[in-house]
């Protein structure tokens, strides 16, 4: 690189300038002449003249000094690859360095990013718990069933699976649901249908809807077992705990997406409905529900023991892993044992809510008529 008579750095093979004027995407090639200001110039004509006082230093990758200047157009930049070139810029430039953060303004993004963070968590540990409790309530019924729409949807596409209908069956099916709401004091606006899949599990979605799988009925042994499972999931319905956990979980996934970036909060409620066939309910909810289990099936004069003796078998089998019942209903001894204390204390007089024949029936509703 050569200096010529004016003090123009001329561009040559080892040392060039590129210089972008930041209204068109043409990369031109420059040479320098560093005087009073610093003159861009091209084939003998000046592109731009740049006060030192104005020209700032701009993110570049090793090796390169990438120049903007406040008086130019934002995206105009000078890229300088010669190091002689590059210091003789850098010691006229007293200003260069006045947009980039300092060692002061780089730990105050770290803390205030930190405390974002933290912010973020402690809200989706107490906030959006205590958010779900209060929304709950609030939440219209046309609009729950809406929500329940959307996770039905997910159901099928996470399983695969399809309503059975065998035509006994589903009269078996629908007397011991109908027995169950009479006694819960449920109106018919309560959903119930068994859907064709291994997996051993039942759950409630917001609205309504109670789905039982064919791979937990088909462990069953009698019908109390399955009207237990059936009368927990009808008091989280009641309690609508569905509509609690789509909250809680839509609103967490949402904060973590905002914290890795998702602005937007797209897909939350997706992951949401996902979540409710896969995620276990809280304790109290759990409690609540078996209250709600035992309440209804000893005003049936049936045991809710049953209920607990069936999952433990699945327990027993599945090693409460994956999407069995017992992953999204942890059983715990207490439970199982307060349910035959409860039994014990009540008069199981009632007529079976089933005959042998309608039982069978029921077991094989997932045989011929698959919809």
């Amino acid at each position: 690189m050569e200096d010529d008579a004016t003090g123009a750095v001329r561009p040559s093979q080892e040392a060039t300038a590129i210089y972008f004027d930041g209204t068109s995407s043409r990369r031109h090639i420059v040479a320098l002449r560093l005087g009073e200001t610093l003159e861009i110039g091209e084939d003998g004509a000046t592109l731009a003249r740049w006060s030192y006082a104005d020209i700032r230093r701009a993110d570049s990758p090793s090796g390169i000094l990438r120049l903007s200047c406040l008086a130019a157009p934002s995206l105009a930049r000078l890229e300088v690859r010669d190091a002689r070139l590059a210091a003789d810029l850098v010691a006229r430039c007293f200003h260069l360095e006045d947009n980039l953060p300092n060692r002061k303004g780089v730990a105050a993004i770290v803390g205030w990013s930190l405390a974002a963070a933290v912010s973020i968590v402690l809200v989706v540990l107490f906030g959006v718990p205590r958010a779900a409790e209060r929304l709950t309530p609030l939440m219209p019924d046309s609009f729950e069933r809406r929500l329940g729409d959307v996770a039905d949807a997910q159901v099928k596409v996470i399983f695969d699976a399809k309503h059975c209908s065998n035509a006994a069956g589903q009269v078996a099916f629908e007397k011991l649901v109908g027995a169950l709401r009479r006694s819960a004091g449920l109106d018919n606006a309560v959903q119930s249908a068994v859907l064709a899949t291994s997996v051993p599990n039942a759950f409630a979605l917001p609205g309504g809807k109670v789905y039982l799988f064919n791979g937990l009925l088909a462990k069953a042994e009698n019908p109390d077992e399955i009207a237990g499972v059936l009368a927990h999931e009808l008091g989280h319905v009641r309690h609508r705990d569905s509509m609690r956990e789509l909250i809680h979980n839509g609103g967490t996934s949402f904060l973590i997406g905002l914290l890795f970036g998702d602005i937007t909060g797209s897909g939350a409620l997706i992951f949401a409905s996902r979540t409710l066939v896969t995620s276990s309910y809280s304790r109290d909810a759990e409690t609540n529900a078996d209250s709600f289990a035992i309440e209804t099936m000893h005003r049936l004069g049936r045991p809710a023991k049953p209920m607990g003796e069936l999952m433990l078998r699945v327990t027993g089998k599945e090693g409460g892993k994956g999407l069995s019942l017992v992953s999204s209903h942890p059983l715990t001894e207490d439970r199982l044992a307060r349910m035959g204390n409860a039994d014990g204390g009540s008069a199981i007089t009632g007529a079976p809510l089933l005959s042998a024949a309608e039982w069978q029936a029921l077991k094989g509703i997932c045989g011929a008529g698959k919809v």
